[in-house]
């Protein structure tokens, strides 16, 4: 990887593109330390000083790089983009015009992402109000003795100016992240959300050595490196494992040409539906805790929700997250890989995999070895997604534990595909071919 960033620097036009994708970098975490106006920037800090964390708002604090609870303009992160994203994935599968859209290429995909970013400004005016309404009320930072004075000013012109910044702040985020995908190395988008949570690491690294007991915290700082290190070679490990379905391509005459009698394969990956499991199972799991935060209620569902569903360390949170990771990683692979539909598109150009025939028996092969390869996927997913909450026991870290769940799997993510690109790249300017 480090050959080929350096191969990458000798090269004057990639150069070019890796120092911009680097300043676009630096400017989006600029922007996440700028505070919103009428926000009382010293009571934030001294809630931030009170409150080590707060995992009811982990998820899209993460996402924001730690700008979501010092209510800067970059607060809501590319967050709102993520779930439009998403939600559009899903429509796509149950409205016919999306799916047209979808297969018609190019055309239809630059549709479907002008549709994206409508719905994600839509939400973030919606995830605005949320925020400033929950930080006016001091929920933000439940704990904290001065948290009512966050938004000193309350009235509607004050409000709305808070919310109309925060959702600039993400249309300039979706704006930079389209800049970097334009003129740039890799995905705008993906490189942002990497550089949100690798923002995170060293504070959370430098938490966990403040906290450590043993050697001054030395030997806790020092054992999560080595755990961090065993994670990501795991992660790495698991994210290229695939499995390559063989096809094979009978010949057909056209005129007095063959065309055809190829052979490829199709690579069904163990880990099929990503990181997508995760946020579903954390943001369906911050929906109990919400309520009893909305109603201040006392009644006894309340209490058994703030015993068991607040505090990610207990027992029934653990099981209840695992074991909708494994649902999600199983719901989203059938909505994402739709095995009748290659089926078919095989079957129309000529193609079958060796000793199946042709039409729905492939279908039914090609189902029967996702569900067998999806189950160590969902399960791997499961293990890393509950790194984080065993590390709350044993090393008294913060839900933002660096090596685990979300943030290991999508830093791993992009890394990889990033450096896949720069590589492809130099191979297409190193490539001489046959004359020279």
């Amino acid at each position: 990887m480090l050959s080929a960033f350096a191969r990458a620097f000798q090269t004057p036009d990639l150069r070019k593109k890796l120092l911009f994708t680097l300043g676009i970098m630096v400017l989006f975490r600029l922007g996440a330390h700028v505070p919103i106006p009428g926000v009382n920037f010293v009571a934030v800090n001294q809630c931030l000083k009170d409150t080590s964390s707060n995992s009811l708002f982990g998820l899209v604090n993460l996402f924001s790089g730690n700008a979501l609870l010092q209510l800067t303009i970059f607060a809501l992160g590319i967050m709102p983009y993520i779930t439009a994203s998403i939600i559009l994935q899903l429509l796509t599968v149950v409205i016919p015009r999306l799916e047209a859209l979808k297969k018609e290429g190019q055309a239809g995909t630059a549709k479907i992402t002008q549709y994206t970013r409508y719905l994600t400004i839509a939400l973030a005016v919606l995830q605005g109000t949320g925020i400033v309404a929950t930080a006016s009320s001091g929920a933000l930072f439940s704990g904290c003795s001065v948290a009512g004075d966050v938004v000193p000013d309350t009235g509607v012109f004050r409000v709305a100016t808070m919310v109309i910044t925060m959702t600039a702040g993400t249309t300039v985020i979706m704006w930079l992240g389209e800049l970097i995908t334009d003129r740039g190395i890799g995905n705008g988008m993906s490189i942002l959300i990497f550089t949100s949570i690798a923002a995170g690491f060293p504070g959370s690294m430098w938490a966990i050595k403040q906290s450590g007991t043993i050697g001054g915290g030395w030997v806790e700082f020092f054992s999560v490196i080595a755990i961090g290190i065993v994670v990501v070679c795991l992660v790495i490990f698991v994210e290229q494992a695939q499995r390559r379905i063989p096809v094979q391509y009978a010949k057909r005459m056209i005129g007095r040409r063959a065309f055809g009698g190829t052979s490829t394969y199709i690579p069904l990956k163990v880990n099929q539906a990503g990181v997508i499991p995760v946020i579903f199972a954390s943001s369906l799991l911050y929906i109990p805790a919400l309520l009893v935060q909305l109603t201040n209620s006392d009644s006894g569902w309340a209490s058994w929700i703030q015993k068991n569903f607040v505090k990610g360390d207990h027992p029934v949170y653990m099981a209840t997250y695992f074991v909708l990771i494994v649902f999600f990683a199983f719901f989203y692979v059938a909505i994402s890989f739709n095995p009748e539909e290659v089926a078919d598109n095989m079957k129309k150009y000529g193609g079958f995999i060796p000793g199946i025939r042709a039409g729905r028996p492939t279908a039914e092969y090609l189902n029967y070895v996702l569900t067998r390869i999806t189950w160590p996927g969902s399960l791997y997913l499961g293990l890393i997604a509950l790194i984080p909450m065993i590390a709350l026991v044993a090393f008294n870290a913060n839900q933002n534990f660096p090596f685990g769940g979300t943030s290991v799997l999508i830093v791993v993510g992009v890394g990889l595909e990033t450096v896949k690109q720069i590589e492809s790249q130099l191979q297409q300017r190193n490539y001489e071919g046959f004359l020279r």
